[in-house]
């Protein structure tokens, strides 16, 4: 990690759910260091805590013991509203489905997150516009998402995620939904747009295929880490 904190940090992160009267843990101490400006995926078989640990690094689930800290500050013990703002300010999703709104334009989806942090809507989406331009996607910014193959509606999303201009990008299953090509055009663009020195892009994936886009995988197996190689170790 940098001397400014950049990055993600978690210290013994263990995450419990009760099920009836049966106390199953889930996460068991995990402890990784995630460095801004670099691509990490986190991989492993279903059930291996993949999607629990996303949510306690985004701060949407609050682990039962242990902190993740982010650019410096420790959101584990912030208050829920708290934390709903930070994420509004300083993530940014990509997900499997794309997550579009049916009934808005692309640019009205793309420039939701600053309308939601009380950007005027006349403001937002030239905004917008500028990094749909910087996607190719400037000839569709007037369509509705059914419009759109799942290529171009990956790109929206990416989008969506970039226009705030998060510290934090979190990518769950983004190529999941698309054919290999389509996969692999998006995942260049997601590291040609969104990987900057000052940025964590973090990236659940099953998908094999996108391993090579990585800088660092981390493998999670029944709750703990299993593996933990980066690009020069020989990731294929």
């Amino acid at each position: 990690m940098t001397d400014n904190h950049q990055g993600i940090i978690t210290h013994n992160i263990i995450m419990d759910f009760l099920t009836g009267d049966k106390n199953i843990r889930i996460l068991h101490g995990i402890d990784i260091a995630i460095a801004a400006g670099k691509l990490t995926m986190l991989v492993g078989p279903s059930g291996s805590g993949k999607t629990t640990l996303l949510s306690i690094l985004a701060g949407i689930l609050t682990p039962t013991q242990g902190e993740v800290i982010i650019n410096g500050l420790n959101i584990t013990t912030l208050p829920d509203n708290d934390k709903v703002l930070f994420r509004r300010q300083h993530i940014g999703f990509i997900f499997q489905q794309f997550n579009l709104i049916p009934t808005l334009t692309v640019a009205e989806n793309v420039a939701i997150p600053l309308v939601a942090r009380g950007v005027d809507l006349n403001i937002a989406i030239p905004q917008g516009n500028q990094i749909l331009e910087k996607l190719g996607m400037a000839s569709n910014v007037n369509k509705l998402p059914k419009q759109l193959s799942g290529g171009q509606q990956q790109r929206v999303a990416i989008a969506r995620a970039l226009i705030h201009n998060p510290d934090i990008i979190i990518c769950d299953e983004p190529t999941a939904a698309l054919d290999a090509h389509t996969g692999q055009t998006v995942m260049t663009i997601l590291r040609e747009n969104a990987l900057q020195a000052d940025r964590v892009v973090l990236v659940v994936t099953h998908d094999t295929r996108i391993y090579h886009f990585s800088d660092r995988i981390i493998h999670l197996n029944d709750g703990k880490i299993d593996k933990d190689e980066t690009q020069e170790e020989g990731i294929s």
